[in-house]
């Protein structure tokens, strides 16, 4: 496919964004996010198969061809959903549905449960907001993450001598990738540098969390949520295991097959999330 795509930049307040737009102007407004350490381009196969929405692609602070944060400054859910809320704001858009992948799920969650009269439909794909540790722990993570915040002073970012090893990195990232979803976000992700190529995302998104919400903290947002949502779940990502939590989520579930980044890697599983999603976005 060869769609027509319009490559913006939004000047916040606080700080710069890149986006891809598709669809038509009076199509509904939608704002994509994507997941960690990934940017715009997950969308590259998916948008151009959604039917009359009017959709921007977001790379998040620290991703793609957006702005890195300030030194000192961090990467909260809090942040990126300030962002996007910002961006929704010089849009113009009072009202606007999400659609989120993963960490790009998440962050739409929170924000349709913080303002759920501004978000009209949640369209997600495998992410939710989930538990991330257990409250008697708080203290230990905090030292932990506030010390690897200290040690990234003193390390450089990897550098790979050509551009298929840089690409075969993302493949065998944390979450691994088929070559051509890898090649998709290598695009905006990959940067010449020298030696090599070297990703341009901001090293600090590999630090952990030093507060981290816990279960009925997570489970406030998931309730808050008053729009329709439906949430794809892919048989081989990472929700699927979590039977327990996603049985006591209101929304409408969609199991599909495929791993974590099934809109992305490859053309049938784009064509099943779409299907899906146009069929959402169809009833009224």
């Amino acid at each position: 496919m060869s769609p027509v795509v319009e490559e913006i930049r939004l000047s916040l307040p606080h700080i710069e964004l890149a986006a891809h737009i598709f669809g038509p102007e009076d199509g509904i407004p939608v704002i994509a996010l994507h997941g960690w350490l990934d940017n715009a381009n997950s969308f590259a196969r998916l948008a151009p198969r959604l039917s009359g929405l009017r959709i921007v692609a977001l790379d998040f602070a620290g991703h793609g061809h957006s702005d890195h944060r300030p030194q000192g400054a961090g990467y909260s859910l809090a942040d990126y959903a300030f962002d996007v809320l910002c961006v929704a704001e010089q849009l113009g858009w009072k009202q606007f549905a999400l659609l989120g992948h993963s960490l790009g799920a998440i962050v739409s969650v929170v924000i349709a449960g913080s303002f759920p009269e501004r978000v009209t439909r949640l369209a997600l794909i495998d992410g939710i907001v989930l538990r991330t540790g257990a409250e008697a722990d708080a203290a230990e993570r905090m030292g932990q993450a506030l010390q690897a915040q200290l040690d990234l002073q003193h390390k450089r970012k990897s550098v790979h001598p050509t551009l298929d090893r840089a690409i075969e990195a993302r493949m065998k990232g944390m979450v691994a990738v088929s070559r051509e979803a890898a090649e998709f976000l290598a695009q905006r992700g990959l940067m010449p540098v020298p030696g090599g190529y070297s990703w341009r995302s901001d090293s600090r998104l590999t630090l952990p969390s030093p507060l981290r919400l816990s279960d009925e903290q997570a489970m406030s947002f998931v309730r808050r949520v008053s729009c329709p949502t439906t949430l794809v779940v892919a048989e081989q990502g990472m929700l699927a295991s979590h039977s327990e939590l996603l049985n006591r989520l209101p929304f409408n579930l969609e199991r599909l097959p495929g791993g974590h980044h099934l809109h992305i890697n490859d053309e049938a599983g784009a064509i099943l999330v779409a299907d899906c999603f146009n069929r959402f976005f169809a009833v009224p």
